[in-house]
């Protein structure tokens, strides 16, 4: 019985790194990000992040920080819009608030939007100006 729960560790572990080998090269964005930010409810602290499609069919995507050993999976909406020089990733800021808006995959048409949160729809119905910062990839 404890080795299941070791498996069951290991499998939550490797499960983003087993996502990340399927993808496309062309599909994920790494870039060090200088500031703690909220993927949905999750806060995420400053680091080296890695943005990739998880699951092309639903738009499920993975952000991660391998150092930090801190994954998620986020759903979000494909947009076919004008094709993107650079892969970069977008948030929304208020005040000292960062929220993970958008991933620009490079050479590509298609970009991932990221729904807007209760904290986040709390901060505009408050009148808090957003300020959009880019951070491209390395």
């Amino acid at each position: 019985m404890k080795y299941a729960k070791w498996i069951s560790a290991l499998m939550i572990l490797f499960v983003p790194i087993i996502a990340a080998a399927q993808m496309k090269p062309g599909e994920r964005v790494v870039t060090q990000v200088p500031f703690k930010f909220m993927v949905g409810t999750v806060e995420m602290p400053a680091g080296e992040y890695t943005v990739q499609l998880a699951d092309q069919k639903s738009a499920l995507l993975t952000v991660g920080n391998l150092e930090a050993k801190h994954w998620v999976y986020a759903k979000a909406i494909p947009d076919q819009g004008s094709k993107a020089q650079n892969a970069a990733l977008v948030f929304h800021r208020y005040g000292d608030r960062y929220f993970l808006a958008e991933l620009k995959v490079e050479d590509s048409r298609t970009s991932y939007a990221f729904q807007p949160t209760k904290l986040e729809k709390e901060l505009r119905a408050q009148n808090a100006s957003a300020t959009d910062i880019l951070l491209a990839s390395k």
